[in-house]
């Protein structure tokens, strides 16, 4: 049986793989902890936005929401068909700017909520970019047990989306100060930022080989050398 990429897949012991069957062992685990990781964040949000008090961090999450659920549609319809979704992997663009404040000020130390009223937007806003972080992760790791090329495609495709996900909340925390950015100095940023050089024109394969080659020669002569 064929794939809409024409491409034949057997099983050893069964024979021809029909398309929605088109998956690894490693892959139908790691897609489906992707699936039930991606309703996971999204009940996160559902739950954390009555709480939410700031206009922008509520249009942030609606919109990552939104994407969200397509995104998460398209991967489920991939992995029950083994074929193209009905429509690729959109791109998710944040809409605010991404200067940053470096440097830290004094700020009360951290410890776990004491009751819920200490819902704040500073934690949601947190828990949320821990989840898009989360989602990078475990797309990432899928898409290198996938062997479905479809399924492979949209979790690859959906990476970059986690990321840009998570770099606006990062962005957003920042701001408001819930998300502070220590600097080096600047000499010892700049001795690391230097402390690399291009790279040039290509190996010495010929010097390479010619070294294999005494290696095997010196090799073949001590074997030689233990028969006697």
């Amino acid at each position: 049986m064929q794939n809409q990429q024409g491409q034949v897949h057997q099983n050893m012991h069964t024979g021809a793989v029909p398309p929605q069957l088109n998956h690894g062992g490693h892959e139908v685990f790691d897609v489906h902890e992707v699936l039930s990781g991606s309703i996971g964040t999204m009940n996160q949000y559902l739950m954390l936005r009555p709480h939410v008090k700031d206009q922008e961090l509520l249009a942030i999450m609606d919109r990552q929401y939104k994407f969200m659920q397509d995104e998460y549609n398209i991967t489920l319809e991939c992995f029950q068909t083994g074929q193209d979704p009905s429509h690729r992997t959109q791109s998710y663009n944040m809409t605010q700017g991404n200067d940053f404040i470096y440097g830290l000020k004094p700020a009360q130390p951290k410890k776990p909520m004491q009751s819920m009223t200490e819902i704040s937007d500073e934690f949601i806003s947190g828990a949320i970019l821990a989840a898009c972080k989360s989602g990078a992760s475990h797309k990432t790791m899928a898409a290198l047990e996938t062997t479905n090329p479809v399924v492979r495609r949209v979790l690859a495709d959906s990476v970059p989306n986690c990321i840009e996900m998570a770099y606006e909340l990062s962005v957003y925390q920042n701001k408001n100060h819930y998300y502070q950015v220590p600097q080096l100095s600047q000499q010892d940023t700049q001795q690391i930022v230097n402390s690399f050089a291009p790279a040039q024109g290509m190996p010495q394969t010929q010097s390479m080989n010619a070294g294999m080659n005494m290696n095997a020669g010196m090799n073949n002569y001590s074997n030689n050398n233990m028969k006697h």
